[in-house]
């Protein structure tokens, strides 16, 4: 479906594309608003003429080419949120843990877990006596 509505979207924008081209021109364009040839009050909110076929061509061409657009770009991204970068390494399975080794070693295999003891308290230090001076 997705392959069927890119084919249409391709061949819609040859079809927008040549409608466009095909077009006469309208006038003097955008030079008319910054005091061109014509500068009239017409040229600038442009004056209301027959649609000829080519316009209804191009009007509908563009139409259909954003709509297809859009439903392309929901379709685009509903297949792309599935998949993940991890997906690959999720597939391979865990790493295999190495295999105990029953040579002595140095280093204890467990640190005891007891609590510290504290340390005796001794009895807090007197304050310092002041010594009147001779």
């Amino acid at each position: 479906m997705y392959t069927f509505l890119l084919v249409l979207l391709v061949i819609n924008s040859l079809v927008l594309i040549a409608a466009v081209l095909l077009q006469s021109g309208k006038g003097s364009g955008l030079s008319a608003s910054f005091g061109g040839a014509s500068s009239s009050s017409d040229s600038f909110v442009g004056t209301r003429q027959a649609a000829t076929l080519l316009t209804r061509i191009t009007w509908w061409g563009g139409g259909v080419f954003l709509a297809l657009a859009f439903i392309l770009q929901i379709m685009g991204s509903h297949v792309a949120a599935t998949s993940s970068v991890l997906d690959p390494l999720s597939r391979q399975g865990a790493p295999a843990a190495p295999a105990p080794t029953s040579a002595p070693s140095n280093v204890p295999s467990a640190v005891p877990l007891t609590p510290l003891t504290p340390a005796p308290k001794s009895a807090p230090a007197a304050p310092p006596t002041k010594t009147p001076p001779k």
